[in-house]
């Protein structure tokens, strides 16, 4: 295991349970945001999330069909925009294959319609946080 993860780095799934300990996209624990895995839409298209430049995500929240609900995992996220939490992101690739974007901070989290899917969706802005933590004290 890994003493940090390091920006831009590709690591396998075992490394990335060391701190995302979910196959869902949103980890959280007793209503605290811990880290997000995302793909771009690349594999699962009902999570368009997006790079509005290099240091802004526009990431989609929890729920793959239908009007989003505001679940424990959005609530998560969203607490996160009051806490200034910064959260580790990861990119899927490929199979076994997870490049670490570094921290990042949840700016704000609104509820809109998004007519590529035809559904109400959490979308939440995310910002590069440029003071990576130490992963290995998470």
């Amino acid at each position: 295991m890994p003493q940090k993860f390091e920006t831009g780095v590709v690591y396998p799934w075992s490394f990335v349970t060391t701190i995302h300990r979910s196959r869902n996209g949103i980890y959280h624990k007793d209503g605290r945001l811990i880290s997000l895995l995302t793909d771009f839409g690349r594999i699962n298209p009902c999570y368009p999330d997006f790079h509005r430049g290099s240091d802004i995500i526009y990431y989609t929240g929890s729920g793959r069909r239908g009007n989003q609900k505001l679940d424990a995992a959005n609530q998560a996220i969203l607490s996160a925009v009051k806490t200034e939490t910064q959260v580790p992101l990861f990119n899927k690739l490929r199979v076994n294959e997870w490049e670490f974007l570094g921290f990042w901070l949840i700016l704000s989290g609104d509820y809109i319609y998004d007519e590529a899917l035809e559904r109400m969706v959490w979308k939440f802005k995310l910002k590069k946080a440029y003071a990576d933590l130490p992963t290995d004290e998470m």
